[in-house]
């Protein structure tokens, strides 16, 4: 089931992400940023237990970008990413955006969705506040997608 975030799901939600950030396959979060941008996330909860995360943040005037899409290893290949990505897609859908877009190592699971291969100069330079503050910076291996909804 896929539901809003709450505050008692951070620690959580912070394990999977930092999990998968240890493996070089996604950014770490830290619980303060968490905690600020509880309102973005989603979670998907298997009989109580948080397996999924992933969260909308608003970046622009028509563009919203997915974030932080996780879920357990023994839980993947069984369509929670996707119902995680789609959930948040209606959600920009609903508040007015027009397109979305995730910066991501896994380019070929948004490609399944309808997402385009673009270039990173062609997203708003307010985006790239987060990142010159990543380790990776400039050097970035992610890959930027958008889609237009």
């Amino acid at each position: 089931m896929i539901r809003k975030a709450k505050i008692g799901d951070i620690k959580r939600i912070q394990e999977l992400i930092n999990y998968f950030a240890g493996q070089d396959l996604m950014l770490p979060r830290s619980l303060n940023i968490l905690y600020e941008n509880l309102r973005d996330f989603f979670i998907y909860e298997d009989k109580n237990k948080i397996v999924g995360c992933s969260a909308l943040h608003i970046s622009w005037d028509d563009l919203a970008e997915i974030k932080s899409l996780a879920v357990a290893k023994n839980y993947q290949n069984k369509g929670i990413g996707r119902k995680l990505a789609e959930a948040c897609i209606l959600e920009a859908k609903e508040i007015g955006a027009g397109r979305v877009f995730v910066l991501t190592y896994a380019p070929d699971f948004f490609k399944k969705l309808g997402f385009r291969q673009t270039a990173h100069n062609k997203l708003p330079h307010k985006i790239w506040a987060e990142c010159i503050n990543c380790p990776k910076f400039p050097d970035c291996r992610e890959t930027a997608l958008i889609k237009k909804i």
